[in-house]
C-alpha cells in the first residue's frame, strides 16, 4: 500500500551519484570539497554538479572552471564526510586529513592518491549557475587506483549512507547498446 511521503525528503529516493571529492586550485592553493549533488549527463563523460554559492570551491571553480572529481572508496568514507564539516578557506584539507595530492596532466587542480578514481574536468556550461548552482563540465582526463576497496557509497540525505552493495552481470541484455559494455 502507498502511503503519503513528505514531499520535501522525494530527494533520499533520487540521490544521483555517489559521493565525491571536488577539487579546485587557485594560485597554487588546492581545496576539496564533498558533494553528493552530481549527476552523469552524457557518456563523453559530461558530468553536473550542484554547489552553492556558500562553498569555498563556488566562486573558485567559477573562476578557474576547471576541478577533478575524485570518487572515494568506503575506506575513508569518514575523511570524506569530516572534509564536508569545515572550509578550505580556513585550512590546507590536504595535510589536515591525511590526503595526498598528485600532479593531474590536463588541469591546475591534483588527483588525490588515497581515492577510487579521478576525473579531470573542465566546465564547458554556466548557463545554470547563477539559478540552481549547477555547472556542467567535460571530463578531459580520467585515473582508476587499482586499490583493493572499491565499493563507493551514496547520501541518503539524513546524514545516513548507502554503500554499494552485489553487483549483476546482465551485459548479455544489454543489445542496444553494445559500444558501452
Amino acid at each position: 500500500m502507498n502511503c503519503e511521503f513528505p514531499l520535501y525528503k522525494a530527494f533520499e529516493f533520487i540521490e544521483p551519484g555517489p559521493v565525491i571529492l571536488l577539487v579546485t586550485s587557485e594560485n597554487d592553493k588546492f581545496n576539496m570539497m564533498t558533494l553528493s549533488w552530481s549527476i552523469l549527463i552524457d557518456f563523453d563523460p559530461i558530468i553536473g554538479c550542484v554547489l552553492s554559492p556558500g562553498d569555498y570551491s563556488y566562486e573558485i571553480l567559477r573562476r578557474t572552471k576547471e576541478c577533478v572529481i575524485a570518487i572515494p572508496a568506503i575506506d575513508i568514507m569518514e575523511k570524506v564526510v569530516q572534509i564536508g564539516n569545515c572550509s578550505g578557506s580556513d585550512m590546507d584539507k590536504f595535510e589536515t586529513f591525511g590526503l595526498t595530492p598528485i600532479k593531474s596532466q590536463k588541469v591546475k587542480p591534483p588527483l588525490i592518491k588515497e581515492v577510487l578514481a579521478n576525473i579531470e574536468c573542465k566546465v564547458i556550461d554556466i548557463d545554470f549557475v547563477d539559478r540552481y548552482g549547477l555547472f556542467v563540465m567535460r571530463g578531459v582526463k580520467a585515473w582508476i587506483n587499482d586499490k583493493e576497496e572499491k565499493r563507493t557509497f551514496h547520501a541518503v540525505g539524513d546524514g545516513t549512507f548507502v554503500i554499494d552493495g552485489e553487483r549483476r552481470d546482465l551485459k548479455q541484455l544489454m543489445t542496444k547498446w553494445p559500444q558501452f559494455i
